[in-house]
């Protein structure tokens, strides 16, 4: 028995006990209530230590049957082979260790190679330290009159396998090892097979010259089991690797270990308990299913049924990741999916194992509720989503409202000249002007707002949806930084969902802005890309093939060498505390590998950092390929784009302005002299980077008495006010403009003219600029959208 199962037995005895406790107390309890939780409570312990200790009898004998069979392959090893527990203590020798060192069982092995060399305990533990973390290690000793390699294999959990090798007795550099009975071959770091030797070449049926011609799930993991294309099919075995110099290595092929095996009586025991249990048969429909199993999965009748459609969502087909399990991939790690049946949204964690019974091998899917756990992890994403839309909801705000006040301003203008309720123009200019309040209002709650959204993949062009994005993006990176977009002529389609795309590109050009302080440029580019060869890095194997890449590219500080490992995972963040969440990046890698895609970071501290986004090119398949579903469905999407395109060529408009003077020209009326309005007298500066909020308000401004002086940025105000001899009354100023921002540069502008009054505008709440407004004395704040007898009243009230 393990170490584990000698600490984890009196535990489990220690929870029958008090599983019988409280059985038996639920007898002499007198409240119903009581009495009922006892017994729920001690029935519910009673089986989970019932279920834990079918689970370590599967374990155990399912290692001792590993154990068993590594000692029959070394037993006749002309080299002497030792098996050890983690304390060292041997296990098993070989007649060649028994032999050499006179080792038996119950010695320890530093005992056994005391004479060999001196102190060999430091030796020992170090090489299996390496062989817990890699699987393997080897290295060289030197000793009286020669040289060993030492070895150690990691077998199961708690056992290891040593081999002692004389320097003399190893087979030249270049000879296949057809002295050994166990199939293995070396290799180089590049993938190619070097050599391998006759076992090997009988079980492949001839030789072969790259490891991808020999394994279909690449790249190796030591100790774990993995595919073969065999003389006889597709075979699993476990892989065992030892490292030689140059780059080389040695590949040892060893037997799967056999799947644990059950009594039919085992399945009785399962109806009760209280794990939700399935049995599948290897055509992927389920042979048994318990009680609790049915109730989560919300069906009553599921024996028969197909196990892919009771379950969806692990984003590529069920029946592929069954396969795997079949084959001894993947088992024991946990997948989540939801149901596909029931009235409410179940989400399951679901694991697999591998056993076997009367009537033969059986997949046991063990499962459990994680509906709760998908909630707050939806709750995490979307926190992180609001985020971001809240900062690209302001920019999209503050353009919005820039058009909004040039669109209401010059309505305003106009009802100057036709404000008798008799005029025929009077109704449709009130109508503007009232749809534009309405518009405003709009724009304000988009300030706040934020929707969950069903997202589904579709073939996009990633040319079309990055330009769209960009223009949003521009605003979202804030007036100190720089988008530039660059794209392939015809880039190919990829199949993606749009939504969560754009998602990835939003958070990454938001670290690349974060990572610039100072400002900058980001790069977005997106070409077209062809692998003739697969690219490994980053311990991922890209296929070769076409792919569109997605390269999002700044100059900002860059990512040390010791956090760059760690940056996609949840909550690993490289910001200052309260800055990040630390999802960005582990949601975006999440997205990119569900979608079928790669993602890839490279950066140099200090001058900036790439991110590389790989999307394999979607490939339609031929009409005769598809399903009646998807016929149908292509028939519609057919008939939706010849309908949209038949309404384009019949919708023929007039074709817009060529300039934005001309456009100005065409909307802004010309002066009138009303006498009817009060005249006002004072000099006001405006600036404001927007042509069309500027004319509107300077001609607003003029027609009340205002003289106007009007610049269109910060830089071109502070050369008007050189001059001493100007006199100013109120500056008028946008909040956010290019280069400089309008309390910074006013806040210079007060230094040599302390008695100005101050107006600032700005399309965002007012909120996200009152503390730059705190630090301008006489200084009131106008938000965009404004009419022209709020602008006018404004004024007048900071005059006078």
């Amino acid at each position: 028995m393990t170490r584990a199962a000698l600490g984890l037995a009196p535990r489990l005895w220690a929870v029958v006990l008090v599983a019988l406790v409280a059985l038996g107390g639920s007898w002499f309890v007198v409240p119903p209530v009581a009495a009922l939780l006892l017994f729920l409570i001690g029935l519910t312990l009673l089986s989970v230590a019932l279920l834990t200790f079918g689970l370590k009898f599967w374990h155990d004998r399912a290692a001792e049957s590993l154990r068993s069979l590594t000692e029959a392959l070394v037993a006749e090893d002309s080299a002497p082979t030792l098996m050890t527990d983690p304390d060292g203590a041997i296990r098993f020798a070989n007649a060649a260790a028994r032999t050499a060192f006179e080792a038996r069982e119950g010695q320890t092995l530093t005992e056994v190679l005391g004479d060999l060399w001196l102190q060999p305990a430091t030796l020992l533990y170090r090489l299996q330290n390496r062989a817990l973390a890699l699987g393997a290690a080897r290295e060289g000793v030197a000793i009286r009159g020669g040289q060993v390699n030492v070895s150690v294999h990691r077998v199961g959990s708690e056992t290891f396998l040593w081999r002692i090798e004389e320097v003399g007795a190893m087979r030249p550099s270049g000879q296949s090892g057809d002295d050994i009975g166990l199939p293995m071959m070396t290799a180089s770091r590049s993938g190619a097979i070097l050599s391998m030797n006759e076992a090997l070449r009988r079980l492949l049926g001839g030789r072969e010259s790259t490891l991808d011609r020999v394994f279909s799930d690449l790249p190796l993991r030591p100790g774990e089991t993995h595919v073969i294309h065999g003389a006889r099919g597709v075979m699993p075995v476990l892989v065992a690797e030892v490292e030689r110099s140059a780059g080389r290595r040695e590949i040892y092929l060893l037997p799967e270990p056999k799947s644990p095996m059950l009594e039919a009586a085992d399945w009785g025991v399962v109806e009760s308990l209280p794990v939700p249990l399935l049995r599948l048969a290897p055509n992927g429909r389920v042979s048994m299913a318990n009680a609790r199993a049915r109730k989560l999965l919300g069906v009553d009748e599921v024996l028969g049924r197909l196990f892919s459609d009771l379950v969806e969502g692990l984003g590529r087909p069920v029946s592929d990741w069954l396969s795997e399990a079949w084959v001894g991939r993947n088992l024991g790690r946990t997948e989540t999916l939801r149901t596909s049946e029931g009235e409410d949204e179940t989400f399951l964690q679901i694991s697999l194992e591998k056993v076997r019974d009367d009537e033969g091998d059986a997949l046991v899917v063990v499962m459990s509720d994680a509906t709760e756990l998908k909630t707050l992890e939806t709750q995490f994403v979307q926190s992180q989503k609001m985020q971001a839309i809240g900062q690209l909801a302001g920019g999209v705000a503050h353009d919005f409202n820039n058009l909004l006040t040039a669109i209401s301003g010059h309505c305003d203008l106009l009802l100057l000249r036709h404000d008798n309720p008799d005029d025929e123009d009077f109704p449709d200019l009130k109508q503007i002007s009232q749809n534009s309040n309405r518009a405003a209002a709009l724009v304000g709650q988009l300030l706040a707002f934020s929707r969950k959204q069903t997202l589904r993949p579709d073939v996009i062009d990633l040319a079309d949806s990055m330009a769209d994005l960009v223009h949003l993006l521009g605003r979202l990176v804030g007036e100190t930084i720089t988008l530039d977009y660059l794209h392939d002529q015809d880039i190919r389609p990829v199949r993606a969902d749009k939504r969560q795309l754009e998602q990835v590109v939003m958070n990454l050009v938001v670290n690349a802005r974060d990572a610039m302080p100072g400002g900058g440029t980001i790069r977005l580019e997106v070409h077209n890309v062809y692998l003739d060869r697969a690219l490994e890095r980053d311990r991922v194997r890209v296929p070769r093939g076409d792919y569109v890449t997605i390269r999002v590219i700044d100059a900002g500080h860059g990512i040390p060498p010791s956090r760059i490992a760690k940056i996609f995972e949840p909550f690993y963040t490289t910001k200052g505390a309260g800055k990040g969440t630390g999802l960005g990046l582990s949601m975006a890698y999440g997205i990119v590998k569900q979608s079928g895609g790669f993602i890839f970071v490279d950066s140099v501290e200090g001058s900036g950092t790439t991110f590389s986004l790989y999307f394999p090119v979607y490939e339609p398949p031929a009409d005769h390929m598809l399903s009646p579903t998807m016929v149908a469905e292509k028939e519609r999407t057919d008939a939706v784009l010849r309908e949209a395109a038949a309404r384009m060529i019949e919708d023929k408009r007039a074709p817009a302005p060529a300039t934005l003077e001309d456009a100005e020209k065409a909307s802004v009326p010309k002066p009138t002299h009303d006498p009817n309005l009060e005249r006002k007298s004072g000099n006001v500066l405006l600036v404001e980077d927007e042509a069309p909020v500027r004319a509107f308000a300077s001609r607003a401004l003029a027609l009340r008495g205002y003289t106007v002086l009007e610049a269109d940025s910060a830089e071109s105000a502070l050369a008007l006010l050189e001059d001493p001899t100007l006199k100013i009354d109120v500056v008028v100023t946008d909040v956010i403009m290019p280069g400089m921002d309008g309390p910074t540069w006013v806040a210079k502008a007060l230094e040599d003219r302390p008695g100005v009054k101050v107006v600032f505008v700005s399309g965002y709440a007012e909120e996200s600029v009152s503390e730059h407004q705190k630090r301008i004395p006489n200084s009131v704040f106008l938000p965009k959208p404004f009419s022209l007898s709020e602008l006018t009243a404004t004024v007048a009230a900071q005059i006078h």
